[in-house]
């Protein structure tokens, strides 16, 4: 649907952006290699524990994508590798591989999924508890008052 690929090319334009710089961040500072892959790891994880959050919700598993970010961030420690001379290069190699291969990787699961408009309808509106329900808001409530 229009939507999904209207949000595909927003996230996946974020998500290739703060993995480039974050993966750039990390090896040129520390100027280990293999921390861009250890960095995308750790954003998996977090990605993993998001879905984990949705699938406890109630969505169905397959309705949450999360984002492919160890194939990119490997070539962007091997980006490193090879251009260890020229940090301005490896800005620029590294952040073309990885801008690249994500937006591709990233296409590829989205095809592999169910088609999440289609889903959200099948499955209504999860109920909030009756500790969570909203409650009238409190500001203001003196505002007209002489005291």
């Amino acid at each position: 649907t229009d939507w999904m690929w209207t949000s595909y090319v927003i996230f996946t334009l974020s998500q290739s952006l703060m993995l480039a710089v974050g993966a750039a961040y990390y090896l040129t500072f520390t100027g280990v290699p293999g921390t861009a892959t250890y960095y995308a790891l750790i954003m998996t994880v977090y990605t993993w524990i998001a879905k984990g959050a949705w699938f406890s919700l109630g969505y169905p598993y397959s309705f949450i994508v999360v984002p492919i970010w160890i194939p990119s961030a490997i070539l962007m420690d091997l980006a490193y590798w090879a251009t260890k001379r020229n940090k301005h290069m490896l800005i620029l190699v590294g952040g073309v591989l990885c801008g690249m291969s994500m937006s591709m990787f990233n296409m590829i699961n989205l095809l592999t999924i169910d088609d999440p408009l289609e889903t959200a309808f099948k499955y209504p509106r999860t109920t909030l508890p009756p500790y969570m329900t909203p409650i009238e808001p409190q500001v203001g409530k003196f505002y007209d008052s002489p005291v």
